[in-house]
């Protein structure tokens, strides 16, 4: 029998004294029974404190149960009022009555500042979004106060002090307690009702809708980008933008980056390319009036058919990282212009895949964001004479197909992490997928097991750590204060566009910079015995490969990324295919070592990348980086400038066709003799039917 969870447990206790409380307070108010209900008013406020306090998330419980906190709230007062009054007979009634009427008015005063709050967020919902982009001419204001915009957070901190009044008087007897809580709960909601309205008027409020995209329209004729790289996608996302921000940046032109979530905005990395939101499909079209002529698109989403539309732009598919997983050569592909690959075996795995992509169609450009990667410089050394060889354990997850061989997590995760534990000699960097789990139980239950036997491996290691000099903890405020823009927790996106309207050239440049020495301090704090369980942004993958000696993974394009450093890699058969077939099937484990879910080849792994001269799988490592990122030179960044520069003519080239064509379509005005009988007829047509439109142009 499963045992309910702490968490569990926790709710349901909570749950129970917040209806016990209620229905306590209800009996004595209809006794009355003063002591009792005093008791039960307070533990209910108590219960609301825990619940902000330590249970938010049974909050939206009680929202659903359409038990939100302006119902119970309503119901406390309504109570305390209750009891008031049977307590204090008839000869009471006329003495309670003004600040019965008073708390009335209070709520009234409460359901007119949800409905302003309403108009307030409307306005200040533009229909751009913007970042790295002056849009201060909009008049942009900071955000009114988060107790306003919140019903339940206003209700409670607005009405408390009626709420005390209302006990002080059921526990005294004497109605000025009531009267002077009301009086200030009436002062507290005047005042915020009178700064809401004051931003409706039209000097306080943001520009309306048609002035923003005038303003837009401005901008774009203005900026004259020629570039842009397209995304749309969930919150967890957000990575595969942002792998194409340096390589953007770099390219020739004015690039732009076009999202269509307004949250995107904010999970953007830092760069400065200009960055606007466009969520309606409306105002994605003013697009096709601008001078972009390509849009770069690393992933496919439902709302990329919308943009596809815009027949004045040249749109390619360039992938946030290529697999010989099948999502490497999606049908969808065949909607766009181009599709850029990394090297020659992308372009066969297209013609393989007979997906509807033609050769003509396929560029390849390399990896651009590869050159972070450190190349190969030989075989771990170390203070002890290379004692520790680096191992990165980076599977991938469970994918949405449910095919075993995609993640080596749920069948052979935790074999080849005790095999590597076992090696003395071994230092482990293991890092799971992000979304490890999020489809299959197992994956998540054996991603929690081997960082448990990561944990247990560094508990019976011993060793000298570093000395902490505190500069880890500098580096890192300093990458903070470069990488995020600090908002009040009340900001919405009118406030944050207000502070990152006034572009900061350079500040790309330096949190590279920052990231590097942030990288450096990072590992000089770790001891080099200490395995790691690495799970947040930073360190990166890439900074990752440069510290592993080998890479341990699954059929992924972390496979394809690590062949740029040059370095031992295996890959972990969890398919049932015989390694002969998998090679086959999966051409990046075609220099890899294949491992087997019972991990019995990791001892003869690492005794290759020890010694060099038994690593016999170097010559082909280096054939297939050419087969998959293509020759280092040119550079991967040149030939995808190159790329953009082609296609940006081949769209220039197609804006002029459109054009002529267009032209020789409108014909030129006749100069011709009418008659009068045709000159009647002509008259006759006029008044019986429209008239022609006139051509657009």
């Amino acid at each position: 029998m499963r045992l309910p969870s702490r968490q569990t447990t926790a709710r349901a206790l909570i749950a129970a004294v917040l209806a016990a409380a209620f229905a306590a307070q209800a009996a004595a108010a209809l006794r009355p029974h003063i002591p009792l209900l005093l008791a039960a008013t307070t533990a209910s406020l108590a219960v609301e404190g825990v619940l902000y306090r330590w249970q938010r998330d049974m909050l939206s419980l009680f929202a659903k149960s359409h038990a939100d906190l302006t119902v119970r709230h309503v119901l406390r007062d309504l109570l305390l009022v209750v009891g008031l009054l049977r307590a204090g007979g008839q000869d009471r009634e006329t003495a309670y009555a003004p600040f019965i009427a008073g708390l009335l008015v209070f709520y009234a005063l409460h359901c007119a500042i949800q409905a302003v709050s309403v108009l307030v967020r409307r306005t200040r919902t533009l229909p751009v979004v913007t970042r790295n982009i002056d849009a201060r001419a909009l008049r942009l204001t900071p955000a009114p106060p988060m107790l306003l915009s919140r019903a339940g957070h206003r209700l409670l901190a607005f009405g408390l002090p009626s709420t005390a009044g209302l006990l002080a008087t059921t526990a005294t007897g004497e109605p000025r307690c009531a009267g002077f809580g009301v009086a200030v709960s009436l002062g507290l909601a005047l005042m915020g009702l009178y700064d809401l309205l004051v931003r409706l008027l039209p000097s306080r409020r943001p520009a309306g809708e048609q002035e923003v995209l005038d303003w837009f329209d401005a901008w774009l004729a203005e900026y004259r980008p020629t570039v842009g790289l397209y995304f749309s996608g969930g919150a967890s996302s957000a990575y595969q933008a942002n792998m194409w921000l340096e390589p953007l940046a770099k390219l020739e032109g004015r690039p732009l980056i076009v999202l269509r979530e307004r949250f995107m905005v904010q999970k953007i990395a830092a760069t400065d390319v200009p960055i606007v939101c466009l969520p309606k499909v409306s105002t994605l079209l003013r697009l096709e009036q601008s001078t972009l002529q390509v849009l770069i698109h690393p992933s496919n989403s439902g709302k990329t058919s919308q943009v596809l539309r815009i027949p004045s732009l040249k749109h390619t598919f360039v992938n946030h990282g290529e697999s010989d997983k099948l999502s490497s050569c999606n049908p969808y592909a065949k909607a766009y212009d181009e599709v850029w690959v990394a090297g020659p075996a992308a372009r066969e795995r297209y013609a393989q895949a007979e997906v509807g992509v033609e050769d003509k169609d396929v560029v390849e450009i390399g990896r651009p964001q590869l050159d972070a990667v450190r190349p190969y410089a030989g075989p771990p050394t170390g203070p002890r004479g290379g004692c520790f060889t680096t191992v990165l354990y980076a599977p991938t997850w469970e994918g949405w197909d449910g095919n075993p061989g995609n993640t080596s997590v749920i069948e052979a995760g935790e074999n080849l992490v005790r095999a590597l534990l076992a090696d003395p000699g071994v230092r482990l960097l293991y890092k799971p997928h992000p979304l490890t789990g999020s489809v299959d139980a197992r994956a998540g239950a054996a991603d929690l097991r081997i960082r448990e036997l990561v944990r247990a491996a560094n508990r019976e290691r011993s060793g000298q750590r570093p000395p902490a000099d505190g500069e880890l903890a500098r580096r890192a405020k300093e990458l903070d204060h470069l990488t995020t823009v600090s908002f009040r927790a009340r900001a919405d996106q009118v406030e944050r566009m207000l502070a990152q309207s006034v572009p900061e050239p350079g500040r790309a440049e330096a949190v590279a910079r920052a990231t590097t020495a942030w990288e450096e301090a990072y590992w000089a704090s770790l001891p080099e015995w200490e395995h790691q369980v690495v799970t947040d942004a930073r360190p990166a993958l890439y900074a990752c490969f440069n510290r592993a000696d080998l890479l341990v993974s699954d059929v992924s394009s972390v496979v394809s990324d690590f062949l740029a450093s040059g370095k031992p890699y295996a890959v972990a058969n969890t398919s049932g295919l015989t390694e002969d077939m998998f090679r086959k099937v999966f051409p990046t484990a075609g220099a890899a070592t294949v491992l087997t879910p019972d991990a019995a080849g990791v001892p003869r792994l690492l005794d290759a990348v020890r010694h060099p001269e038994r690593d016999e799988l170097a010559l082909a490592r280096t054939e297939l980086k050419q087969r998959l990122l293509g020759p280092d030179e040119p550079a991967a960044q040149v030939r995808f400038n190159d790329a953009v520069r082609a296609l940006c003519s081949a769209a220039r080239d197609h804006r002029t066709r459109m054009a002529e064509r267009l032209a020789a379509e409108i014909p030129a005005p006749r100069k011709e003799v009418v008659t009068g009988q045709e000159a009647a007829g002509q008259g006759a047509a006029s008044t019986s039917g429209p008239a022609p439109a006139a051509p657009s142009r």
